[in-house]
């Protein structure tokens, strides 16, 4: 409700994996979709195919905006947004994400899932509901006032409120200081809370989240000679009942880096059934003897994964685990300069003041996509019991429901947007005319 409006707010969280959207006061978003779009240039239909921006791998999908193309070029370029376009197999079709490392470098595309989320998915006109944003900690003056222009000069929303992820998480958990451990698809974040309000200075921010790891098992499967099929590369044909025939289907015109997304989304389902955290670092020896885990591929290929299942998910803790495994040895300048997951809090409560390290101690949220992982929490826990401080008494939590893990932030906004002592705090449509889009900082700290 916003001035007395029966209408509820919108609450967006772009993340780096999937966009969510929905109502303030519901439970979950209405609207969850992938956040990379697909892109193809007019130019290449048109005339000679180039090279594009194609991803190489689930890391490069962060980095495939390096070299940012002509506004020029921009127009000619045509977006499909949303799980439906992206399922389907287009000529030509690149894939982009509109961030890297968590900061956004591409506003257009930014612009069209918006777009997608409030007119496709939603339904609903934007000037009627006050919007409910949430950023990443690393979010610069820049991005917030360029997010407050686009909501209000282009959606003419009559309202508009701007919150950190780590504040909305500690929030829907019903805590005012604790330490949010959000591992999502592209990064992994350590940020303190205290009383509302994150301190900057004390963030922590890894590459290690998910994509990374999907990376890493995508190339461990090739190593050992299992390359999952894209679903529309074949097609099922029954021959007779009960008998199914695979028949291979040739599309020479399709990217290289969208045949690299499908392949890991299929890693990724992979990853997310059979990958558990380990009790102990991993160890080579010891679980190579462990039995194996099956695993059927949508083609109805049978596949055995090993100690990979472990390995995989251990990266978190011991990062120069990705150097073993063949293909990912160009990270050999980045992985010695990465911490471990408990170094990471570690390091990041000690940032913090004195008198509040013992209660960031004992309110670790754990959130994100990969936190849903099997045994992580006990893990997490288990590493910071032995490398704390005697006194400090180490508490992790984390919701024994994997959606709301994955849906925190976007749940934390649905609870803050739906308060009715929250609804003098929203940057108002009179206020952006009167101040400017700068005035933001003030109305959202």
């Amino acid at each position: 409700m916003y001035g007395g409006d029966e209408a509820s707010a919108i609450v967006i969280d772009l993340g780096s994996h999937t966009c969510k959207a929905g109502y303030a006061g519901e439970e979950a978003p209405k609207a969850v979709f992938p956040t990379v779009v697909g892109v193809i240039d007019q130019m290449d239909i048109d005339g000679p195919v180039h090279a594009g921006v194609s991803s190489g791998s689930a890391v490069d999908l962060q980095n495939n905006n390096k070299n940012h193309e002509s506004d020029r070029t921009k127009e000619k370029r045509k977006l499909y947004v949303g799980s439906q376009s992206l399922g389907y197999r287009r000529d030509y079709m690149e894939l982009l994400s509109p961030l890297r490392n968590g900061v956004i470098v591409d506003w257009n595309i930014v612009d069209n899932i918006w777009d997608h989320a409030l007119r496709e998915c939603l339904r609903v006109d934007p000037k009627e509901r006050p919007m409910l944003l949430a950023e990443q900690c690393s979010s610069t003056q820049e991005e917030r006032e360029r997010a407050a222009e686009l909501m209000f000069e282009k959606y003419k929303v009559p309202a508009l409120f701007l919150a950190k992820n780590a504040v909305l998480t500690s929030f829907a958990s019903g805590r005012a200081t604790s330490l949010v451990v959000d591992s999502g698809g592209g990064l992994t974040t350590v940020v303190p809370v205290l009383d509302g309000y994150v301190l900057q200075k004390a963030v922590i921010t890894s590459i290690i989240g998910g994509q990374f790891l999907t990376e890493s098992f995508t190339k461990s499967l090739e190593a050992k000679g299992i390359t999952p099929r894209p679903q529309y590369s074949f097609k099922k044909k029954e021959i007779s009942p009960g008998n199914i025939q695979i028949v291979d289907l040739d599309f020479p015109r399709t990217s290289k880096g969208y045949k690299l997304y499908c392949q890991r989304v299929i890693v990724e389902k992979i990853k997310e059934c059979v990958c558990r955290t380990p009790d102990s670092p991993y160890d080579e020896s010891a679980y190579s003897n462990l039995p194996m885990t099956t695993y059927e591929l949508p083609d109805g290929q049978i596949i055995e994964v090993g100690s990979d299942r472990f390995k995989i998910p251990d990266i978190l803790f011991n990062p120069s685990l990705v150097l073993t495994i063949p293909g990912m040895e160009g990270l050999a300048n980045i992985v010695p300069k990465l911490r471990s997951l408990p170094k990471m809090i570690i390091e990041s409560i000690n940032k913090c003041d004195v008198n509040i390290r013992r209660e960031l101690f004992s309110t670790i949220l754990l959130t994100g996509g990969t936190a849903s992982m099997h045994q992580l929490k006990e893990r997490i826990e288990k590493d910071l019991l032995e490398e704390s401080p005697p006194a400090a008494r180490v508490k992790v939590f984390a919701c024994g429901n994997a959606t709301e893990r994955r849906f925190s932030v976007w749940i934390g906004g649905s609870i803050l947007a739906s308060v009715g002592s929250f609804q003098q705090m929203w940057f108002s449509k009179s206020e952006y005319e009167e101040q400017g889009a700068s005035y933001i900082h003030k109305k959202c700290p």
